[in-house]
């Protein structure tokens, strides 16, 4: 999946999410279909999506939605909505993104003689191939049009679970039983978001529905601007290494709004960032850089601090909910949110393809090379440091870095072979006769004692 460019006219138009040739785009407007305000149930009220045309030409909603409470969410709440993405009159082999209702099928209606309105809950019948996100509600009795909402082609989306009771009509005087669930996306695989749309799954009984196949969500890939790692900086004569040669290459994770805790209320949130930029970093940083004038072969002995910092990460988190080694939020973003998401960052991009534990260590590893005579030696670390950035260019919540034991690179003057030493080399001021070495280091393995300074002499 990735973001379709859309040079729309809007004043903070959103490019919408693309997958395939589905169209996902975001709307606050909504029209309230039915509202339990003269019965004796739990206040609430059912809206529809209601994307503007002008704004929004050709989108359609997925659902109706359901809302504790009976007050204006116009302008408040945001809601997802689709569209058929314009191929240009070229076909997709696997069809139509989006398809009409096959019809629909009653699951419950308000028959109480001293109610006002006679409301009923409809479930769209989905045609072969595509699957309905939601129920529809309407303020009679009369099957809905078919141009309600759309169904969306099966492999688009994944499939949910059934979450918290939303609503049931105990009270109402109705005939039928009837109870409205939430849908909660499934946990996200590396790379991806999962998410329902806000829309709900009704049952003609107050027990929570257990049927496979009931309850789905959408999904995206992160879209990621990934270019090649800094190159590794080589000590080009025996002059000690400035800041001139440091290269730094940034990587891009792009989060789309509601994957974001930002404290402010979603409507404010959606349109004053619709996308945030997660920027890694990378740069190589020197740790230590000896000179050995003299005819003899000698230790030297650096120490790599780590850049983690359990307490930025811990803040970083619990102002935005990203978290970098699984998947998010680990607790609700909002009771405002009626998008439930889970989102998990690519394992490359946070270091974890291999373990997740480097962001749990923090001692400092402890580098010992023998430094061949009449050589100059340096050892760099690289480092990546995060920050989250709003589409205004402002900061969100603190930076925070990351270094590993893989990290460790050594370079020489003049550049002859490096050998890589399997044991530290017992440090001696003495050289065996003949041997004309070149530098032979050892990452001593993180150290379990005290945290020693960095030095440039031997130790």
């Amino acid at each position: 999946m990735t973001i379709e460019e859309n040079a729309a006219s809007l004043p903070r138009p959103m490019q919408p999410i693309t997958h395939d040739n589905l169209l996902i785009n975001f709307t606050t407007e909504f029209h309230r279909v039915w509202s339990t305000n003269g019965s004796k149930v739990k206040p609430g009220a059912f809206w529809r999506p209601t994307p503007a045309r002008d704004a929004l030409p050709g989108y359609f909603p997925l659902g109706d939605q359901f809302m504790f409470s009976n007050f204006n969410i116009n302008g408040e709440m945001v809601s997802a909505v689709v569209c058929e993405k314009d191929l240009n009159g070229e076909r997709n082999s696997k069809g139509n993104a989006l398809a009409k209702p096959a019809d629909f099928e009653l699951v419950w209606k308000e028959s109480s003689t001293s109610s006002a309105t006679r409301a009923s809950i409809w479930r769209p019948i989905a045609p072969v191939g595509y699957v309905a996100m939601g129920l529809v509600c309407a303020n009679d009795h009369s099957k809905p049009s078919l141009n309600t909402i759309r169904c969306v082609r099966a492999d688009l989306v994944v499939e949910a679970k059934v979450g918290d009771l939303l609503w049931n009509d105990k009270g109402t005087g109705a005939k039928l039983s009837f109870s409205a669930w939430a849908i909660e996306p499934p946990t996200a695989e590396p790379g991806e978001i999962c998410f329902a749309p806000g829309t709900f799954v009704g049952v003609p009984t107050y027990s929570k529905p257990t049927t496979p196949g009931t309850a789905y969500a959408l999904r995206m890939q992160i879209p990621l601007q990934i270019k090649a790692a800094p190159q590794a900086p080589a000590l080009t004569g025996y002059a000690h290494p400035g800041d001139d040669a440091v290269v730094k290459v940034t990587q891009i994770a792009r989060l789309p709004w509601f994957a974001v805790r930002d404290h402010a209320n979603p409507a404010e949130q959606f349109f004053s960032s619709p996308y945030y930029e997660l920027q890694r970093t990378d740069e190589y940083v020197l740790i230590g850089y000896d000179h050995n004038t003299s005819d003899k072969t000698r230790p030297a002995k650096w120490t790599a601090h780590r850049a983690q910092n359990p307490i930025g990460l811990r803040k970083f988190s619990g102002f935005t909910s990203i978290e970098i080694a699984k998947a998010w939020p680990s607790v609700l973003l909002s009771d405002m949110r009626v998008l439930k998401l889970s989102a998990r960052l690519p394992e490359h991009f946070t270091h974890t393809k291999s373990s997740a534990s480097g962001w749990n260590e923090m001692r400092p590893q402890v580098v010992v090379a023998m430094v061949a005579k009449q050589t100059a030696v340096a050892v760099f670390q690289m480092e990546s440091h995060y920050r989250l950035i709003r589409e205004d260019g402002t900061q969100v919540a603190v930076e925070f870095g990351y270094t590993d034991d893989s990290s460790i690179h050594l370079t020489q003057y003049p550049p002859e072979q490096i050998e890589i030493a399997r044991a530290c080399p017992q440090p001696t001021g003495n050289t065996p006769s003949g041997t004309e070495a070149s530098a032979v280091v050892d990452v001593i393995a993180p150290s379990s004692l005290e945290r020693p300074s960095a030095t440039d002499t031997a130790p």
